[in-house]
């Protein structure tokens, strides 16, 4: 058992500086179970403090790409004493974490669905900074349907997607296509299966050739700005946009493009 637990997520770091984080447990339809949001929590916080990691990449072997809360443990929890409250209030907590730290995470995230995203699986897919899907995947928010609404999902999925199109994934369960959740906002692009690997890397590698430190500066001040109103947004955005200025980086990227060259990014 201890030795299919660590192989449960499978790391890869290429020269670019791609990262990719692959769920690997396919006989629990890589559910976020404990020890595979744990396995997560670890290495995307590591990715974030290593400079030879410019982009992650989050994807899945087999037919589904992450099916949510791991059930059989949610179940189990339920003969406790206190019928698993302690348990569950932990397990969201640290999920909560999870996806928290990818928004907070400096470096990009990219989601590459090749399959079945549901419930916290489909929060996995809204948390990540950009998501790209295979034509035959499949989404949905089914909680309701086993008698547990979506709640924590319904975080990510309400700031991505619009309000009437996320209480209706939510108030009914039903899984949706690629094409509507691409339709809805919940993923930037769906591609054919055979390409689906392809077109993630390639938008992965346009991605990693900008500066490290302007992808940090600016995916922070995107999140953060979306919790202000519009007047102190925009006195947030220009105070981070002349910190901006200040950095090596920019003075080479507005001199190489007078010059009409390539630039060469000090924090490459």
């Amino acid at each position: 058992m201890k030795d299919i637990q660590e192989h449960i997520l499978l790391t890869d770091l290429n020269d670019n500086g791609i990262l990719r984080l692959t769920l690997n447990d396919i006989g629990n339809k890589n559910a976020l179970s404990e020890s595979m949001m744990h396995k997560l929590l670890k290495a995307i916080s590591k990715a974030s403090k290593d400079n030879s990691v410019r982009v992650i990449i989050i994807t899945s072997t087999g037919n589904v790409f992450c099916s949510g809360h791991n059930l059989k443990e949610i179940n189990e929890a339920n003969k406790e004493e206190d019928k698993g409250k302690s348990y569950y209030l932990d397990l969201f907590k640290t999920c909560s974490k999870l996806m928290q730290l990818i928004i907070n995470c400096p470096k990009p995230v990219i989601a590459e669905v090749n399959g079945i995203a549901t419930a916290a699986g489909c929060q996995l897919v809204a948390s990540c900074d950009l998501a790209i899907s295979s034509n035959s995947s499949k989404f949905a928010t089914p909680g309701v349907n086993i008698g547990l609404f979506c709640s924590t999902p319904m975080v990510a999925l309400s700031r991505n997607v619009s309000k009437k199109d996320s209480m209706k994934m939510l108030l009914t369960g039903d899984m949706i296509s690629a094409d509507e959740a691409k339709r809805i906002s919940l993923i930037n692009d769906c591609v054919p299966d055979d390409q689906l690997t392809k077109s993630v890397m390639d938008l992965a590698k346009k991605i990693s050739e900008k500066s490290l430190a302007v992808l940090k500066i600016g995916k922070e001040a995107f999140y953060k700005q979306l919790q202000l109103n519009i007047e102190d947004a925009y006195e947030y955005t220009s105070m981070v946009m002349t910190k901006n200025m200040m950095i090596d980086d920019a003075s080479e990227g507005i001199s190489s493009f007078l010059d009409k060259r390539n630039p060469k990014w000090k924090n490459k």
